[in-house]
């Protein structure tokens, strides 16, 4: 067993944080993170009101009683979502943990700090961390370049950008971007995380509630199949590759980019249908690097029991050298 800054935090027993998922981090999923003992957040944007979200949080509490917490994304929006209404559900539900993204939540952190709410806040930068520190957030998750989704635009990938917050931070962190198995998980550690976020790797899981054509579509593309969209707009997301990802580079080539320009392409509606009827051809789908680790569809217990037994087997040095297919590897009886 490996204890943590972030095991002792969320009391749970592996160093394994399932981030949101934007539409895929729900009951189902969450709660068999937790159950394979790892940290999971559902997404509370996934839900088109606080009440749905209430119905979610209900939901999962009777597949586990065990810690998970809920992830509110401030999004730049002309229409922002009801993010007290939101909060408000999580006070009364008793919703312990909360990851936050995006915008700045100092506005929110007095509302959640007097529930007794700690808060885990993902970054993309040292500064941003720094600062995430500096308002009240208990914990920051450090995403590199690597990562799917909004890596940030400054480039800096989990290598350089992990050890760079542990030395700056003096609050736990957890590492992500670029993180799908064993190997990982120590790398993380040795960098001076805490735990490590995957997000790409639990969507290909027996639990996560998406269409099985993505699911092979992550095990099928490898670290070289992701593109950088939006960066001409300073929003930087990483996605599979795909045919509509080539209209959205297109439309950027030209110059002058509004959103309205690609918004028929990148809408999450669009992804959200993907997900449900499995065509991987239309639509993004947020994926990082990690795609290349990816080479099977396991529940949540398999995959997190094999990461525990590879990275124990590293850490008590029973391998010289890593085997070429770390799907072979098992910690060997005593």
């Amino acid at each position: 067993m490996l204890k943590t800054r972030i095991t002792e935090m969320f009391g749970v027993e592996r160093p394994i944080v399932q981030g949101g998922l934007m539409w895929i981090a729900r009951a189902e999923l969450t709660s068999a993170v937790a159950n394979a003992g790892g940290m999971g957040f559902m997404t509370a944007l996934s839900f088109p009101d606080a009440e749905a979200l209430r119905g979610e949080i209900r939901k999962c509490r009777e597949m586990t009683d065990k810690p998970f917490g809920i992830n509110l994304t401030f999004l730049p929006t002309l229409r922002p979502p009801d993010y007290p209404a939101y909060i408000r559900v999580c006070i009364e539900e008793g919703i312990r943990f909360i990851e936050t993204a995006g915008r700045n939540p100092e506005p929110y952190l007095p509302q959640l700090k007097s529930a007794g709410i700690k808060v885990i806040h993902k970054c993309t930068s040292v500064r941003h961390a720094l600062k995430a520190e500096r308002i009240g957030c208990d914990a920051v998750s450090i995403d590199g370049f690597e990562a799917a989704g909004h890596p940030g635009e400054d480039d800096v990938t989990s290598l350089i950008l992990v050890p760079l917050t542990r030395d700056a931070l003096r609050i736990p962190i957890v590492a992500s971007g670029g993180f799908a198995d064993g190997r990982g998980l120590v790398a993380a550690l040795a960098l001076g995380a805490d735990g490590m976020n995957m997000g790409t790797r639990f969507v290909a899981v027996k639990e996560a509630p998406v269409h099985e054509n993505v699911k092979r579509a992550l095990v099928e593309h490898d670290e070289r199949d992701t593109r950088l969209i939006m960066r001409s707009l300073r929003n930087t997301e990483r996605v599979m590759h795909n045919p509509t990802v080539d209209t959205v580079l297109e439309i950027e080539s030209r110059g002058n980019t509004k959103i309205e320009d690609i918004a028929p392409y990148v809408s999450g509606l669009i992804g959200k249908g993907m997900l449900k009827d499995g065509d991987t051809q239309k639509g993004v789908l947020s994926a990082g690097q990690c795609m290349g680790l990816i080479r099977d569809i396991p529940t949540c217990k398999e995959l997190l029991d094999r990461i525990m037994a590879e990275a124990e087997a590293i850490i008590k040095g029973k391998f010289g050298r890593m085997l070429p297919n770390p799907l072979a590897i098992a910690v060997p009886a005593a």
